[in-house]
């Protein structure tokens, strides 16, 4: 996208009565479709930006005013900023310039990284502090440190995983990653195999957002460290209780997780999302979008962990005890029953 100027201003809220601010890209934060690096769910995104969770959402119009200075717009014109996303994503050029009375709030700062910058004015900086405030002002806005593990890693890592989908299931290998590792029991006692190995460095570079107006969620960078795909996990024999169809079975027993998933981390995370079902989380929770065919691309997070799946296919899982570590959940009987049923309760993008 190239940047575009917007008048953005007009309010003691904004960026100046006589300034105006130029648009580097803008993304949505709905309760489906939020920056992952802000929350686990989209409650937790609003706070992390002193926001209310209103169910309609708001757009973040990302940009600089003419000192250079970063600033997060706040609008609440959320279809304005969708169809601005939608043409960028496009390769068309969209002047974004949401309408005065839109502006919710504008913060200083920005969320995410961003490695573009507006021309003619001064490298991106943060604004200086209000005089007006007496202090109170809030601190500008930062993306996260991607040099260490941690939660927002974690979510970016999934995210990045969904958006590559394809480069991540080719590492796996059905016919042997689900299998018990040599020296085991036949029964699959540990059913850990060893999965690819290989190292990605599409998903844990901790690069910047490359500025172009998407609005997708920090493509590219998750865990600023190289994550690999690691132990597999099956969720399959003696998992779950038995039920019927249409059934969501109960969550792994303590008994039949040792079988057959054997990471801690796991069996919390699985037992998470089967609660899930049972206790709808809070929205954004649990998100559902498009995949190929009639699948459904199923992105759960939780207190530790992070879940991306397609429901025609097995799960992925990054947990923040395991740092650049990717876990894959075999397929098996179950898996199918549980992200059927995440589909049916989880947020879609309108």
């Amino acid at each position: 996208m190239t940047e575009e100027e917007g008048a953005v201003a007009g309010t003691d809220d904004t960026v100046g009565d006589d300034d105006a601010l130029y648009v580097l890209t803008a993304v949505l934060l709905t309760p489906a479709q939020f920056p992952s690096v802000l929350g686990d769910d989209y409650p937790a995104a609003c706070a992390a930006l002193s926001l209310e969770p209103y169910a309609e959402g708001y757009g973040l119009v990302l940009g600089q005013d003419s000192d250079g200075a970063r600033w997060t717009v706040v609008v609440d014109d959320v279809s304005l900023v969708a169809v601005a996303i939608a043409s960028w994503d496009c390769g068309m050029e969209y002047d974004l310039s949401p309408d005065d009375r839109s502006v919710v709030c504008a913060l200083p700062g920005w969320p995410l990284a961003l490695a573009v910058a507006a021309p003619g004015v001064a490298a991106p900086h943060d604004p200086a502090p209000d005089p007006d405030a007496d202090g109170e002002d809030l601190p500008p806005l930062s993306p996260p440190d991607t040099d260490e593990w941690g939660p927002a890693q974690r979510r970016l890592g999934a995210d990045a995983i969904a958006l590559q989908w394809a480069v991540w299931r080719e590492q796996i290998d059905d016919e042997t990653a689900f299998e018990p590792a040599d020296g085991e029991d036949s029964d699959g006692s540990e059913a850990t195999g060893s999965g690819s190995g290989s190292e990605e460095t599409g998903s844990g570079s901790g690069s910047e957002e490359t500025g172009s107006g998407s609005g997708s969620e920090e493509t590219g960078s998750g865990s600023g460290s190289e994550a690999t795909a690691g132990g597999t996990e099956d969720l399959e024999d003696g998992a779950t209780e038995d039920s019927e169809d249409g059934e969501v079975p109960a969550p792994p027993s303590d008994h039949g997780a040792a079988r057959s998933v054997s990471h801690p981390g796991v069996r919390r995370a699985l037992a998470d999302a089967y609660a899930y079902v049972d206790t709808p989380p809070p929205p954004g929770r649990v998100r559902s979008s498009f995949a190929p065919g009639d699948a459904r691309m199923i992105r759960a997070d939780g207190p530790g962990w992070s879940m991306v799946a397609r429901t025609d296919d097995i799960a992925f899982l990054l947990l923040d005890e395991v740092p650049g570590e990717i876990l894959t959940v075999g397929r098996g009987t179950e898996l199918p029953k549980l992200l059927k049923a995440l589909d049916a309760m989880a947020v879609r993008p309108s």
